[in-house]
């Protein structure tokens, strides 16, 4: 346990150094998280709408990191609410399975590339959007396949898309959280982005406390 607590340690290290120190290194070395961060958070729409009765119609991932989801049906405040939370979850439960779930690392980056292929190939909107999903998956795949990476992979791409996510809080989720004030009303949009950055920061806390604690 120790091993793995040095780990999660070096793991925040590293993701802290590219991300405030590395440039356009950091930059480049940190952009399979912004892609994957930008899938989460579509992929928490589309979860979103399918989960409550409606269907998707596409979904984009752009090479900048930029993204949208088209759905019709469901509940408009779930689906505008999976963006943001779907991408926190999703993200802690990566982190969860690396760090606590050795066994299951494997089978989950294979889930997650499997994922990425069939969005891309459901709810295709153009061949860049495919192509990125595709060559995604396909490397996690790789990964899991071919390599002894998946554990620290999985660890590496779940703790910084979290980070990511909760940095983020003030420009990412910004026009979910401007409708999401239009469908449900009761507070202004900065009210309900603290709500929603308390429930992520919340999740995240547990997770590392749940790994320190043991």
């Amino acid at each position: 346990m120790r091993q793995l607590q040095y780990r999660v340690l070096a793991i925040l290290l590293v993701y802290g150094m590219l991300k405030f120190f590395g440039g356009s290194l950091g930059h480049l070395v940190l952009y399979p998280v912004t892609l994957l961060v930008t899938f989460l958070h579509e992929f928490g729409h589309a979860a979103g709408a399918l989960l409550t009765g409606g269907t998707v119609e596409g979904m984009q991932i752009n090479a900048d990191g930029s993204g949208y989801t088209a759905t019709r049906g469901g509940s408009r405040a779930v689906v505008l609410m999976g963006g943001y939370l779907g991408s926190a979850v999703l993200g802690n439960i990566l982190f969860w399975i690396g760090a606590r779930q050795r066994a299951m690392t494997h089978h989950a980056l294979l889930v997650l590339a499997g994922l990425m292929i069939l969005a891309g190939l459901v709810w295709f909107e153009s061949f860049s959007s495919t192509g990125i999903l595709w060559g995604f998956g396909l490397l996690l795949g790789f990964i899991a396949l071919k390599t002894n990476w998946d554990r620290d992979v999985l660890m590496f791409l779940g703790l910084a898309a979290v980070l990511y996510i909760i940095q983020d809080f003030n420009v990412g989720p910004k026009s979910d959280l401007a409708m999401y004030e239009q469908v449900v009303g009761f507070f202004p949009a900065q009210i309900w982005m603290y709500v929603w950055l308390g429930l992520a920061g919340l999740l995240f806390f547990w997770n590392i406390r749940d790994v320190f604690r043991s």
